[in-house]
């Protein structure tokens, strides 16, 4: 009888508390601020789910305010360049903007953290970098300078290695190659021959259709099927080693983050990590069928020769060094990543690795 009592109560007062909800909510609403933001992408519209992760913020923000926190979002080129979003939130021409921080490494190396280095984390290791490891707090210490503070929105996962016009059997091969690579990337390759160009990805295919460059890397399958790169390049490697998780931002304009109302603060980082999820679990749900259809069309997959990878890890130590001796802000960021990387690495060995290479070796023998 008891029991009975119990429920029925506590079903009134469920029942009572959601429909005062419901009733608290518009009031809340009522009682904010109309803010209306503009948000500048690094992407084109074409490439859904980079460009899409801003769109899904955007959205959030505005459904959890009742509209009254509005952020509108353009495309790379609507409003400055892709690969100018930095400066336009630094200087205030935008209030917000979706990047890759490791676009601007030539005001400072030590934008590449925020997105990726080579050698580096995957991505739950980077998230669990930014928000145990003490990332988060060295990234926006560092964008104060620039009158910017990060928020993480979007990471793509391990990327491929790229599209290229001829086979890669040796370091030697890479002699006098024009390669599309972002970020440090290109600083590891040179002392190998490589000559890294920075292009914005709605510009790749036609340099790499006139043959103004001879190879390019943009993310992965889903992506890189949308942009055609398997019509003018047939070779395809893996893995992309200086992007194992590589994490996009929305970059904010400090001055204008620090006028917000705390609540629209709160609502823009749940947002941001809602858009972050659906990001890697969008790339990882898609890519397999692209891959899958880019290989039968006829696309050479492999993966990049060991003795390349070897070389590239002695390059990318000897850069980071190199950096670390005269940059201190750079020296201040690595040290701590490093540790946290290399801890994080022995860990994933344990179980981790053990269990998706178990996996692997099944899938390949057919025994799944």
């Amino acid at each position: 009888m008891q029991r009975r009592k119990f429920m029925k109560t506590a079903g009134v007062g469920g029942a009572t508390a959601v429909a005062a909800s419901a009733v608290a909510a518009p009031a809340i609403a009522q009682s904010m601020p109309e803010v209306k933001w503009r948000l500048a992408s690094s992407f084109p519209k074409s490439l859904d789910t980079l460009y899409g992760a801003a769109e899904s913020f955007a959205k959030y923000c505005a459904e959890v305010t009742d509209n009254k926190l509005q952020v509108r979002v353009f495309a790379a080129g609507e409003i400055v360049p892709g690969l100018q979003v930095a400066d336009a939130v630094q200087n205030g021409t935008v209030e917000m903007g979706h990047t890759a921080s490791y676009y601007y490494i030539g005001k400072d190396p030590t934008f590449a953290f925020d997105t990726a280095l080579p050698f580096g984390l995957n991505a739950r290791q980077q998230d669990a970098w930014m928000n145990w490891g003490g990332g988060r707090q060295a990234v926006n210490d560092f964008l104060k300078d620039y009158n910017i503070v990060a928020i993480p929105c979007g990471n793509t996962g391990c990327q491929m290695g790229g599209w290229f016009r001829k086979e890669i059997k040796t370091v030697d091969d890479l002699k006098g190659l024009k390669f599309r690579i972002g970020g440090f990337a290109g600083q590891v390759l040179t002392p190998l021959g490589v000559v890294p160009q920075q292009i914005a990805g709605g510009d790749i295919y036609p340099a790499l259709e006139k043959g103004t460059i001879d190879a390019a890397e943009w993310v992965g399958p889903y992506d890189d099927q949308k942009l055609g790169f398997n019509k003018v390049a047939p070779y395809y490697y893996y893995p992309g080693w200086w992007e194992g998780g590589p994490q996009l931002s929305n970059f904010i304009n400090l001055a204008k983050w620090n006028e917000l109302p705390a609540i629209y603060r709160s609502v823009m980082e749940v947002a941001s990590a809602k858009a972050h999820t659906q990001m890697l679990a969008k790339y990882d749900a898609l890519n397999p069928k692209a891959l899958r259809e880019l290989v039968a069309a006829g696309t050479k997959l492999a993966a990049f020769p060991q003795p390349v990878m070897e070389a590239s890890l002695a390059s990318a130590n000897k850069l980071y060094e190199e950096t670390s001796a005269k940059n201190p802000k750079f020296k201040k960021v690595y040290d701590q990543w490093r540790q946290f990387r290399n801890e994080e690495v022995l860990w994933f060995r344990v179980a981790e690795n053990t269990f998706d290479n178990f996996m692997a070796r099944q899938s390949a023998t057919n025994k799944l």
